[in-house]
């Protein structure tokens, strides 16, 4: 069905049914969501659907936003063609439904299937996963791949393809790709080929119109902000074509943990000097989290974990160069292909084979929270132990800190919407999660998480505090509802994700969704400017 065709069906159906007053305005709408369907029940589900509550829960891996109370959509669309998309879109827009749009589900906020809006505005969730082809190019060393793909599959099949060909995703293999290259897209390989957004070169975007656009049709604009904007702002992405970058035969990987004993504080902030400048080829990140020492006291791990595209050789010359305290030896090492090194570093036994990518079982559930900070300056030596001690005031507090530099100091803070580049020596997410479901459990727990990040705030980034949209967090900041979202509130939490890019995101915005249809509690604002305002610097904003 073309987009005429589309927008004459959506168009009728609104007609025959708007007088037909024993009808409400649910049931219109899911007949309008319907009229592209041969198979409706395999593509919507509504609350009284049995399969409802499944298909919901199916992709959630935060149990904060999975309780009885938790708001929930009137309708889940499980897009199957990217007809049902524009169905969706074109449906949801002339009823005044909200949508949103999930892919892997691993949002820290649940923004992909919930509603934290005070006026509590019916909404739907347009689910992605059923579009999950993948199209490997080996011969332009490229793929397009579809929103609903996790970058787990994505591995698979470019590594099936040729055992030289790899993409430079995040380590946590059921994270859906759209969600992963819509806010950047942070792995092993970044230091060497940069962010997953930086390896993208065209895409299909369901606009606000129901139009289905590629690179070229869309403009270089809104191109270049879907490419890390944070991902439900814009209109909905279907599809990514990818730059696929390419991995030698033989990687080698370690982990080296060291308790607060052992000198692993010595060896963190000598990390500080050199995680950043070591050769591209090179990826050391750190992890902190309590622990217990030989005697049984409580104490701090640090776990140094490694990828390097070479042979153990050549990284323990690299290592005893760069890094020459931490002692590497040969047998802390191992020599892996490629994508074994995925299995790896998302802690899957290499025993059970590369086909375990495939596998979409989400993500084991819990409770858990997530902030973010971004480090310019070293932390100073006398410093880490106030640190640690808070950390092991949290018993399931967890530190990941990734290193920045290599090819992201060459990459211009303004080529994606991803401003983090030269300059920035690492970033550290926390992360603490929990089993009980009690409120008391969860208060204490998201307690002990502020905790931290506020005593963190001398060490880290400033003017503003920076954070990585990719873990959302919305005690940063977030819209109220979009009657009233403005770009000089939004500035406060969005200059926090984008710097100096959140403008000209707005600016996008306001250019392709003035009316603010893909609106979340983090979506950009649309900020409409005309030629003569932009030339002075003013602006407009809804």
């Amino acid at each position: 069905m073309n987009l005429k065709s589309l927008l004459l069906a959506v168009l009728m159906i609104l007609y025959l049914y708007s007088s037909a007053l024993s009808s409400s305005m649910d049931e219109k709408f899911l007949k309008c969501l319907l009229q592209d369907s041969n198979a409706p029940s395999d593509i919507v589900f509504t609350k009284e659907d049995t399969e409802f509550s499944s298909v919901l829960q199916s992709t959630i891996i935060n149990l904060r936003f999975s309780t009885s109370t938790t708001p929930k959509p009137v309708a889940i669309i499980k897009a199957s063609k990217y007809s049902h998309v524009q169905c969706a879109v074109l449906c949801s827009k002339s009823f005044g439904i909200r949508i949103r749009i999930r892919s892997g589900g691993h949002d820290y906020a649940g923004l992909s299937y919930t509603s934290y809006d005070n006026d509590q505005s019916p909404f739907v969730v347009l689910d992605l996963k059923d579009l999950r082809s993948i199209r490997i190019e080996s011969s332009e060393k490229t793929a397009w791949v579809e929103s609903g793909a996790t970058i787990g599959e994505l591995s698979y099949w470019a590594y099936q393809e040729s055992q030289n060909l790899g993409f430079p995703a995040g380590i946590c293999p059921t994270v859906g790709v759209g969600g992963q290259i819509s806010g950047g897209g942070f792995g092993t390989m970044v230091r060497k080929y940069g962010l997953a957004a930086d390896n993208v070169i065209d895409a299909r975007i369901v606009d606000v119109n129901g139009r289905i656009l590629d690179r070229k049709s869309m403009g270089e604009d809104l191109f270049w902000a879907i490419r890390g904007g944070g991902g439900g702002s814009f209109g909905v992405v279907i599809a990514w074509k990818v730059n696929l970058v390419y991995v030698p035969n033989i990687v080698s990987v370690f982990t080296l943990s060291k308790t607060l004993e052992e000198g692993g504080s010595d060896l963190f902030h000598k990390w500080q000097y050199i995680g950043h400048e070591l050769s591209q080829d090179l990826f050391i990140g750190v992890s902190i989290q309590p622990a217990l020492n030989k005697a049984g006291n409580k104490t701090i791990q640090v776990t140094f974990s490694s990828m390097f595209l070479g042979t153990v050789d050549e990284l323990i010359k690299t290592v005893s160069h760069g890094f020459p305290e931490l002692g590497l030896q040969e047998k802390d090492c191992t020599e892996m292909s490629w994508i074994d090194s995925v299995l790896y570093f998302a802690n899957y036994p290499l025993a059970e084979g590369i086909n375990v990518l495939r596998d979409r079982t989400p993500e084991p559930r819990s409770y858990f929270i997530g902030k973010s900070d971004y480090v310019k300056e070293l932390i100073p030596k006398e410093r880490l132990d106030e640190i640690w001690k808070w950390c092991m005031e949290e018993n399931n507090v967890f530190l990941v800190i990734e290193p920045h530099g290599g090819i992201m100091d060459e990459i211009e803070e303004t080529s994606t919407p991803y401003p983090y580049r030269k300059g920035y020596l690492y970033n550290i997410q926390y992360f603490e999660n929990w089993e009980d479901d009690s409120v008391e459990a969860s208060k204490k727990h998201i307690s002990g998480m502020r905790m931290i990040y506020e005593n963190m705030t001398p060490y880290v980034s400033k003017n503003p505090r920076s954070a990585y949209v990719n873990y959302r967090d919305l005690e940063i900041g977030k819209n109220d509802n979009a009657s009233n979202t403005s770009y000089l509130e939004a500035i406060k939490w969005g200059s926090k994700y984008f710097s100096d890019n959140f403008k000209r995101l707005a600016m996008v915005k306001g250019v392709v969704d003035p009316d603010n249809f893909f609106y979340h509690e983090q979506s950009i604002p649309p900020l409409i400017m005309s030629k003569k305002d932009s030339d002075v610097g003013s602006y407009q904003s809804f």
